[in-house]
């Protein structure tokens, strides 16, 4: 698994914000920024969909306010579902990541299996990036919702 200190791996990944997309490794999309990202286990389910994506949606300007430069959902789905996530949550000032084939997912080490459900998944954390090296690592315990919420992230900032 991913651990602080570690640069993000350059594995390609989907990145939608508003109406563009781009398809660019994650090492490449984070070069230069402050990031934080944060990894739900689907797009549209109910905790991803009433609590994590909402937070920081509310927060994005907070997150500005403390110099960081993007905002990152990851998600094992497609381009074309984490764009209408995206419209369906008004959250166009984040980047949505869709990592369709769970490639990057895998490279961090933090997929789990969830069978019929939809196959490999992402797990729920929330990581901060410093130009591509991991400064926080938040992950949640299964079933779980409290290390990786918008209010969480910033506080260690």
């Amino acid at each position: 698994m991913i651990k602080v200190g570690d640069s993000i791996p350059a594995v390609n990944l989907t990145a939608i914000t508003g109406d563009e997309q781009q398809t660019a490794t994650a090492d490449t999309l984070f070069a230069g920024k402050k990031v934080v990202l944060f990894a739900v286990p689907g797009a549209f389910t109910p905790t991803c969909s009433n609590a994590h994506l909402p937070g920081f949606v509310v927060q994005a300007d907070a997150f500005a306010e403390k110099g960081v430069d993007m905002i990152a959902c990851l998600s094992v789905n497609d381009a074309f579902v984490m764009k209408a996530w995206a419209q369906a949550q008004n959250a166009e000032q984040l980047t949505m990541l869709a990592d369709g084939g769970a490639a990057f997912s895998e490279a961090l080490g933090l997929t789990m299996p969830t069978g019929d459900f939809g196959g490999v998944r992402s797990q729920r954390f929330a990581m901060i990036i410093d130009n591509g090296t991991v400064t926080s690592l938040q992950v949640e315990a299964p079933k779980s919702f409290e290390v990786s919420s918008a209010e969480a992230m910033l506080k260690l900032l």
